[in-house]
């Protein structure tokens, strides 16, 4: 534990970032599944479905969540999929 107030200061500051960090990881995680259970079941709100993830996806990137090339992958991967 840290002694400096400096320090201290940045420990909160650290875990509240990591909170946030998780959160939207795991939205991001949630659109992607959701837009890939729509494309295996044909439903009809995949389009929705796909762009959202897509969206999530180039957030978590600008935001240094993920890297480029994942999002790059994942998001070459969703459009395959869009187009079976």
């Amino acid at each position: 534990m840290p002694v400096i107030k400096s320090a201290m200061k940045r420990v909160k500051t650290n875990e509240k970032a990591a909170l946030r960090n998780q959160s939207q990881v795991s939205n991001l995680r949630s659109a992607v599944k959701k837009f890939e259970a729509a494309a295996v079941n044909g439903a009809d709100d995949k389009q929705d479905l796909y762009l959202s993830a897509i969206s999530k996806l180039d957030q978590a990137k600008t935001k240094g969540l993920i890297k480029a090339n994942k999002a790059a992958r994942t998001k070459s991967r969703l459009t395959k999929q869009l187009a079976k």
